[in-house]
Protein backbone atom coordinates (compact mmCIF):
# COMPACT_ATOMS: atom_id res chain seq x y z
CA UNK A 1 0.00 0.00 0.00
CA UNK A 2 2.86 2.39 0.79
CA UNK A 3 4.39 1.85 -2.67
CA UNK A 4 1.07 2.80 -4.25
CA UNK A 5 1.10 6.19 -2.47
CA UNK A 6 4.70 6.82 -3.54
CA UNK A 7 3.77 6.05 -7.15
CA UNK A 8 0.81 8.44 -6.95
CA UNK A 9 2.98 11.25 -5.56
CA UNK A 10 5.67 10.67 -8.18
CA UNK A 11 3.01 10.58 -10.89
CA UNK A 12 1.61 13.92 -9.75
CA UNK A 13 5.12 15.46 -9.66
CA UNK A 14 6.03 14.16 -13.11
CA UNK A 15 2.64 15.17 -14.54
CA UNK A 16 3.05 18.68 -13.15
CA UNK A 17 6.59 18.94 -14.54
CA UNK A 18 5.35 17.82 -17.96
CA UNK A 19 2.50 20.34 -17.90
CA UNK A 20 4.90 23.14 -16.94
CA UNK A 21 7.26 22.18 -19.75
CA UNK A 22 4.41 22.23 -22.27
CA UNK A 23 3.37 25.68 -21.03
CA UNK A 24 6.97 26.90 -21.28
CA UNK A 25 7.24 25.69 -24.88
CA UNK A 26 3.87 27.20 -25.79
CA UNK A 27 4.82 30.52 -24.17
CA UNK A 28 8.09 30.58 -26.11
CA UNK A 29 6.18 30.14 -29.37
CA UNK A 30 4.08 33.26 -28.75
CA UNK A 31 6.44 35.49 -26.77
CA UNK A 32 8.18 38.02 -29.05
CA UNK A 33 11.93 38.36 -28.59
CA UNK A 34 13.47 41.83 -28.41
CA UNK A 35 16.30 40.92 -30.77
CA UNK A 36 13.88 39.59 -33.37
CA UNK A 37 11.68 42.68 -33.14
CA UNK A 38 14.71 44.93 -33.56
CA UNK A 39 15.92 42.95 -36.56
CA UNK A 40 12.57 43.27 -38.29
CA UNK A 41 12.94 46.94 -39.11
CA UNK A 42 12.51 48.80 -35.84
CA UNK A 43 12.87 52.57 -36.03
CA UNK A 44 16.36 54.05 -35.88
CA UNK A 45 15.51 55.56 -32.51
CA UNK A 46 14.69 52.11 -31.17
CA UNK A 47 18.02 50.81 -32.48
CA UNK A 48 19.89 53.66 -30.84
CA UNK A 49 18.01 53.07 -27.59
CA UNK A 50 18.90 49.38 -27.78
CA UNK A 51 22.54 50.26 -28.36
CA UNK A 52 22.52 52.64 -25.38
CA UNK A 53 20.90 49.98 -23.21
CA UNK A 54 23.54 47.45 -24.26
CA UNK A 55 26.31 49.97 -23.57
CA UNK A 56 24.86 50.63 -20.09
CA UNK A 57 24.71 46.91 -19.37
CA UNK A 58 28.25 46.36 -20.65
CA UNK A 59 29.54 49.25 -18.53
CA UNK A 60 28.31 47.44 -15.40
CA UNK A 61 28.78 43.88 -16.64
CA UNK A 62 30.45 41.24 -14.47
CA UNK A 63 33.05 39.20 -16.35
CA UNK A 64 33.16 36.88 -13.32
CA UNK A 65 29.45 36.14 -13.69
CA UNK A 66 30.00 35.80 -17.43
CA UNK A 67 32.62 33.11 -16.72
CA UNK A 68 29.94 31.12 -14.89
CA UNK A 69 27.49 31.57 -17.75
CA UNK A 70 30.17 30.48 -20.24
CA UNK A 71 30.22 26.98 -18.77
CA UNK A 72 27.25 26.12 -20.98
CA UNK A 73 29.25 27.35 -24.01
CA UNK A 74 32.15 25.05 -23.14
CA UNK A 75 30.09 22.00 -24.05
CA UNK A 76 30.64 22.89 -27.71
CA UNK A 77 33.37 25.57 -27.72
CA UNK A 78 36.91 25.92 -26.42
CA UNK A 79 37.65 29.23 -24.72
CA UNK A 80 41.40 29.08 -24.21
CA UNK A 81 43.95 30.19 -26.78
CA UNK A 82 45.19 27.52 -29.17
CA UNK A 83 42.77 24.77 -28.17
CA UNK A 84 41.01 24.76 -31.54
CA UNK A 85 37.46 23.88 -32.45
CA UNK A 86 35.15 21.37 -30.80
CA UNK A 87 31.61 21.02 -32.14
CA UNK A 88 31.71 24.81 -32.55
CA UNK A 89 34.61 27.16 -33.29
CA UNK A 90 37.17 28.33 -30.74
CA UNK A 91 35.85 31.43 -28.92
CA UNK A 92 39.22 32.82 -27.81
CA UNK A 93 39.48 36.32 -29.28
CA UNK A 94 35.95 36.22 -30.71
CA UNK A 95 35.11 39.84 -29.81
CA UNK A 96 35.79 42.04 -32.85
CA UNK A 97 36.85 39.03 -34.95
CA UNK A 98 35.31 38.69 -38.42
CA UNK A 99 32.28 36.37 -38.47
CA UNK A 100 32.98 32.81 -39.66
CA UNK A 101 36.75 33.35 -39.68
CA UNK A 102 38.25 30.61 -37.48
CA UNK A 103 40.53 28.74 -39.88
CA UNK A 104 40.06 25.32 -38.32
CA UNK A 105 36.25 25.28 -38.45
CA UNK A 106 33.76 24.57 -41.24
CA UNK A 107 30.94 27.13 -41.01
CA UNK A 108 27.47 26.82 -42.49
CA UNK A 109 26.81 28.84 -45.65
CA UNK A 110 24.27 30.88 -43.67
CA UNK A 111 26.86 32.03 -41.14
CA UNK A 112 29.44 32.70 -43.86
CA UNK A 113 26.89 34.94 -45.57
CA UNK A 114 26.31 36.97 -42.38
CA UNK A 115 29.54 38.92 -42.81
CA UNK A 116 30.75 41.68 -40.55
CA UNK A 117 32.51 41.35 -37.20
CA UNK A 118 31.50 40.00 -33.82
CA UNK A 119 30.96 43.43 -32.27
CA UNK A 120 29.30 43.78 -28.88
CA UNK A 121 25.94 44.45 -30.60
CA UNK A 122 26.36 41.54 -33.04
CA UNK A 123 27.23 39.15 -30.19
CA UNK A 124 24.26 40.41 -28.17
CA UNK A 125 21.86 39.75 -31.05
CA UNK A 126 23.44 36.33 -31.74
CA UNK A 127 23.38 35.26 -28.10
CA UNK A 128 19.72 36.28 -27.75
CA UNK A 129 18.65 33.77 -30.41
CA UNK A 130 21.23 32.41 -32.86
CA UNK A 131 18.66 30.80 -35.15
CA UNK A 132 16.64 34.02 -35.45
CA UNK A 133 19.81 36.04 -36.08
CA UNK A 134 21.11 33.66 -38.76
CA UNK A 135 18.44 31.31 -40.09
CA UNK A 136 20.15 28.15 -41.27
CA UNK A 137 22.88 28.15 -38.65
CA UNK A 138 23.87 24.78 -37.24
CA UNK A 139 24.09 26.20 -33.71
CA UNK A 140 21.36 24.59 -31.64
CA UNK A 141 21.74 26.86 -28.58
CA UNK A 142 18.34 28.38 -27.77
CA UNK A 143 19.80 31.70 -26.64
CA UNK A 144 19.95 33.78 -23.48
CA UNK A 145 16.79 35.81 -22.91
CA UNK A 146 18.32 37.90 -20.10
CA UNK A 147 19.96 41.10 -21.32
CA UNK A 148 22.15 41.18 -18.20
CA UNK A 149 23.37 37.61 -18.69
CA UNK A 150 24.26 38.36 -22.32
CA UNK A 151 26.18 41.48 -21.26
CA UNK A 152 28.05 39.53 -18.57
CA UNK A 153 28.91 36.79 -21.06
CA UNK A 154 30.09 39.32 -23.66
CA UNK A 155 32.24 41.05 -21.03
CA UNK A 156 33.82 37.68 -20.18
CA UNK A 157 34.37 36.74 -23.83
CA UNK A 158 36.06 40.12 -24.27
CA UNK A 159 38.62 39.17 -21.61
CA UNK A 160 39.59 36.13 -23.69
CA UNK A 161 41.98 38.04 -25.92
CA UNK A 162 45.51 39.40 -26.02
CA UNK A 163 43.99 42.82 -26.70
CA UNK A 164 40.42 43.10 -25.34
CA UNK A 165 38.11 45.71 -26.82
CA UNK A 166 37.44 48.45 -24.22
CA UNK A 167 33.97 48.14 -22.73
CA UNK A 168 31.76 51.24 -22.61
CA UNK A 169 32.20 53.43 -19.53
CA UNK A 170 29.40 53.91 -17.00
CA UNK A 171 27.68 57.30 -17.31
Amino acid sequence: MNEYKINKVLGVILGTALALQVLHIADGAFHPRLAKAASEGGAKGESAAGSQALNSLLATASAEHGAQISKQCQICHNLQEGQGAKIGPDLYGVVDRPVASAADFKYTPALKAKGGKWTFAALDKWLADPRADVPGTAMTFAGLSSDKQRADLIAYLDTLSKSPVPLPKAK
